[in-house]
């Protein structure tokens, strides 16, 4: 793992689809590429930098609040006000940040990209961690199988619910696929 951190700037960069960088959300990356890529940054910097877990995500994009459908939003008629999804994407990813912001002032959780969370793969919330922690292989978690959040530029606004969740094996990337990262205060 050391020598894969000391590396990884020579690693070649994931594929941006023609799309292009700059401000664009980074796409086609494994699960395992985004926890390298954190592993990496916190030693960079000296901070500490991880994916947030499931319970966090969620909580971050409903800001704090229960009854918020999407990030930023309860009424359909609004979503295209603060996510980039099938019916205003162009069929690729916008730039982070041109979308309204949430009650806590974060961009993109709905839409964009679906994003890898810590937690493994369970069917259902029974007897999930009441903590805020990562659920991992207790109580049956398939940790070959991650979990991703939020939806992307190709789904309608159904699939970009705060509560909606997905899996893909943890090595799977492509275009609809990125992160986000949690840095952890002293």
């Amino acid at each position: 793992m050391k020598s894969r951190l000391r590396n990884m700037i020579d690693l070649p960069l994931p594929s941006h689809e023609g799309w292009g960088r700059g401000r664009r959300p980074v796409i086609n990356v494994s699960w395992h590429d985004a926890k390298d890529y954190a592993a990496w940054l916190s030693t960079e910097t000296g901070k500490r930098y991880r994916l947030p877990t499931e319970s966090e995500w969620e909580y971050a994009a409903r800001s704090g609040a229960k009854q918020e459908v999407w990030a930023g939003t309860s009424q359909k008629s609004e979503i295209e006000k603060y996510a980039v999804s099938a019916n205003n994407s162009d069929t690729r990813t916008a730039e982070v940040g041109t979308k309204r912001a949430n009650g806590f002032q974060l961009h993109d959780l709905s839409g964009n990209v679906w994003e890898w969370v810590e937690d493994c793969w369970h069917d259902n919330y029974l007897q999930a961690p009441a903590d805020g922690l990562a659920w991992m292989e207790a109580n049956n978690g398939n940790c070959a199988l991650r979990v991703l959040r939020g939806g992307s530029w190709s789904n309608k606004p159904v699939n970009l619910r705060a509560s909606f969740r997905y899996r893909f094996n943890a090595d799977f990337r492509n275009d609809l696929i990125g992160f986000c990262l949690v840095q952890d205060l002293p």
